[in-house]
């Protein structure tokens, strides 16, 4: 009686799947970073400049895009890129917005866009971290560090087959180590920027 091969396949299909389950053991860190685009309907760009120093201007950018790479079994290892549409500013004043898109402020009809791209990521505590990178405004790029807030990370519960990464972020800057110096020191030169942001 001629013998089965059907042992013989069955080993080679056990073996080969050992094999592609060592794989993925040994590769933690790939399984783990996951990609996490900007939701702009859920995404929120803000600034605060003081006026004269009586009060704070509060306006926001409201086009933006950006991609965030999460590692959480490794934080660090994670990086951040956006891209802002300079012409999108908003201070709720039309005529302000105007003259913010000119030559004297944003001069986007030369610099349409301002980016960030991160360079560095620390942790500082539990789901908080300081994100060094370099923010590329008016032609001029200069390391600003945020610090950032994992909020919340899961399925969203209008879409459960869609992951959502909440962050909450902050940083000080001067307008002037960009080249914007109309109306310092009268005008702010120190410019407060907010995030919140869903991926």
């Amino acid at each position: 009686m001629r013998p089965s091969r059907f042992p013989r396949k069955a080993a080679v299909f056990m073996v080969l799947a050992a094999f592609g389950l060592m794989t993925q053991l040994a590769s933690p860190a790939l399984a783990a970073s996951e990609r996490f685009v900007f939701d702009d309907t859920h995404t929120d760009i803000l600034f605060a400049v003081s006026h004269l120093g009586f009060s704070k201007t509060y306006g926001r950018f409201n086009r933006s895009e950006g991609l965030i790479v999460l590692d959480q079994s490794a934080p660090e290892n994670s990086t951040v890129e956006v891209t802002i549409d300079a012409s999108s500013i908003d201070t709720n004043l039309e005529k302000r917005d105007d003259h913010l898109r000119g030559g004297d402020f944003f001069d986007v009809q030369a610099h349409p866009t301002i980016t960030y791209k991160s360079t560095a990521v620390t942790l500082t505590g539990e789901n908080k971290a300081n994100v060094t990178g370099n923010l590329t405004m008016l032609g001029v790029t200069k390391p600003v560090t945020l610090d950032v807030t994992l909020n919340k990370t899961g399925p969203s519960p209008a879409s459960p087959d869609k992951i959502v990464a909440g962050f909450s972020a902050t940083a000080t800057l001067k307008r002037s180590d960009f080249g914007m110096t109309y109306g310092v020191p009268v005008l702010g030169d120190e410019v407060e920027m907010i995030f919140e942001i869903e991926a």
